[in-house]
């Protein structure tokens, strides 16, 4: 207890949201203080971390072979340990820069993937704790997201959220400060930059990277028909004659592509529906269905939610930054709100 008093008083308990595309951090008091790449560049040779976060993303694809620019999250779940557990020990020592690293000791709050296992929970509290954290708490993302969306999730109504982020798709349906329904699904932003990638090889016998992919897919992406149509060019390597290579692509082109990632989402938002109790549909009927995470920010993806669902639905404010300033508000008042963080019955560090 005293322990806990000292280091509560040095340090500064933060939120993380630790997504497979970008790792967000929020202080308590401060608001959200970091938002960088889910990115670690490696020597492979030596062992050695040479970047993290942005300058390691501005590696990705222009390394020599013995450099490598990874990400060590994979669909939301830890898929390399130590790289994670550099990487929030780096996060942690920008939030504590001024302190001195022996009273760096945060109470964290961590955002993970619904459904995942015990050991996958394990991993994301053991890698906190490991870079310095003197409790770690895990909070569902669709939680998190529903209350970074400024739902009552404490209530007895019903609310649903989907969570569209860059290695899952998180849809679910909250009442009482816990999950009713929900479903994770692997297929998420990441996805459909891989779906672009494949599109441009298939029909353009053109080769161009995810970093490519995901720009055409910001600059012109769209669920459903526009009233204007836009392109962009993509350039890459021709797959015939190896040599660079331009070519112009409409949003046409990139909703054919995209479309099969869309539909699984889309139809796994209708499952989830079919499988609410009869006393929380008419609540998510008034409410409707709020759409986060940055895959949310797809051009007119509500509308084809809608389409399918006959449901009101609405892009929450700031979609990008829903979980991490969900963890932000329960590292507020974790007393408050404990009962909507994940019981895993070893979230603090051993003395």
């Amino acid at each position: 207890m005293i322990f806990d008093r000292f280091y509560q008083k040095f340090s500064k308990d933060i939120g993380i949201d630790l997504g497979t595309a970008n790792t967000l951090v929020y202080v308590k008091g401060k608001g959200i203080v970091i938002n960088e790449p889910s990115v670690v560049a490696v020597n492979q040779r030596t062992k050695q971390i040479l970047a993290i976060g942005s300058e390691a993303r501005t590696m990705v694809g222009r390394t020599p072979p013995h450099i490598v620019a990874t990400r060590p999250l994979v669909d939301g779940v830890i898929s390399d340990f130590e790289v994670t557990e550099a990487m929030l020990r780096y996060f942690i020592d920008k939030v504590h820069s001024q302190v001195y690293p022996f009273l760096r000791r945060p109470r964290v709050v961590i955002g993970i993937p619904s459904g995942v296992t015990e050991v996958e929970k394990r991993a994301v509290v053991d890698a906190a704790i490991n870079a310095g954290a003197n409790q770690a708490f895990l909070i569902e993302e669709p939680m998190a997201a529903a209350i970074g969306a400024r739902l009552n999730v404490q209530d007895a109504q019903g609310s649903m959220i989907v969570d569209i982020g860059g290695g899952t798709t998180e849809i679910a349906v909250i009442s009482l400060g816990g999950i009713v329904v929900s479903r994770s699904l692997r297929i998420a932003g990441d996805e459909m930059d891989g779906n672009i990638v494949q599109y441009a090889r298939e029909n353009f016998n053109l080769l161009i990277g995810e970093r490519s992919a995901e720009e055409v897919k910001i600059k012109i992406g769209s669920a459903f028909p526009l009233e204007r149509q836009l392109h962009t060019q993509m350039r890459g390597r021709d797959l015939v004659t190896g040599l660079p290579k331009e070519v112009s692509i409409s949003d046409a082109q990139v909703r054919e592509a995209l479309m099969h990632s869309l539909k699984t989402i889309v139809n796994n938002i209708k499952g989830v529906i079919e499988e609410i109790p009869p006393e929380l549909i008419s609540d998510i009927m008034n409410k409707g269905i709020i759409l986060a995470g940055g895959g949310a920010l797809l051009r007119d993806l509500d509308k084809l939610v809608h389409e399918v669902t006959a449901m009101p639905v609405m892009v929450a404010e700031d979609s990008l930054t829903c979980v991490a300033r969900g963890c932000g508000v329960v590292v507020e008042d974790l007393e408050v709100l404990k009962d909507v963080l994940v019981p895993t019955g070893f979230e603090k560090v051993p003395r």
